[in-house]
Order: C-alpha cells, then structure tokens, then sequence
C-alpha cells in the first residue's frame, strides 16, 4: 500500500486544513475489495456514521468533521483540495482521508462507482459551499487527529500526522 500526503493551500473560497495532511491510501484494499469490505475495515477502526453514496459533483467541505472515502465500486477523478486543487484519479480499493476544511468534488466516474464514507467518533459532517466564517475557521483547526486511523488503526499514518 502506498500512502500519499498532501497540504493544500487556502484555494479560493476552501479553506482545506493547513495542520493536517490529505492522506490517499492507493490499495488500502485489493481492486477485489467491496464496499463491506470498508465498512468492516472502518468500523472495526473505530469510526462511525457510515454511509454508502458517490461524491458530490460541486465543490464542497466540512467543517465539523474529519471524513474517509473508500472506494468500493468503481473508479472516479476526484478534484481534492478546492478550485485550485488537484484532480486525483481514484479505483476499487483506493481510500482517501480528507481533513475537516479539505475541499473535494467528483469530477466523472463510472457508472457503478461507490464511496463507502465515515467519520470519527463524535465528529459530525456539514456541507459547506461558501466561504467560512471565522467561527468554522476556527472548528476546523480545533478538531482534534482522530485516535484511529481508519485504515490502519491506532498506528496508522492519520495518528502521526
């Protein structure tokens, strides 16, 4: 498995997270892996709020949560990081960890493409798509690094940054 780490800079309106780095975990899991499989994989790591779904196609983020992406199904380009951003090419197995602020869309996918997401314990996700307010400038930077890695728990690569 190989883990990428990327700060993004304050694009446009998306604050991203200037603490914390995206995390895009390529093969988390085998490009077999279903979506169960993430579920299982996130739930047992300790996060919650699990939902199956896509990616958004505006660009958005969040302000009150931390949240993972795993692939399940499929394939997409995902711009990460805002307007200004980059455009990250995502199959089967692939997983993503985007920090509170972290701007992020869904560019084009293939029809059967599916995201298993989640969050940590007590953290809950908002959509934003405007500018944030001094109040959320400041949730965003005041979320704590989650206990667990999704992927990798209590030693994975999420709780060394």
């Amino acid at each position: 498995m190989i883990v990428d780490k990327i700060i993004f800079p304050y694009s446009e309106w998306v604050p991203n997270n200037q603490r914390l780095p995206v995390l895009l975990y390529k093969n988390a899991l085998s490009s077999e892996a279903s979506s169960q499989d993430f579920e299982n994989m996130f739930a047992a790591n300790g996060w919650t709020g699990i939902w199956r779904n896509g990616v958004f196609d505006y660009q958005h983020y969040h302000s009150g949560a931390h949240e993972v992406l795993g692939v399940g199904h499929g394939s997409a380009t995902l711009l990460i990081g805002g307007p200004d951003g980059r455009a990250i090419e995502v199959a089967t197995g692939d997983c993503l960890i985007l920090p509170a602020g972290t701007g992020h869309m869904n560019l084009g996918c293939s029809r059967d493409f599916e995201v298993v997401g989640a969050y940590p314990v007590g953290q809950r996700a908002d959509i934003q798509t405007a500018s944030p307010s001094p109040e959320m400038l400041f949730r965003i930077s005041a979320l704590p690094v989650p206990e667990t890695d999704p992927v990798q728990g209590s030693s994975g690569s999420l709780t060394k940054a």
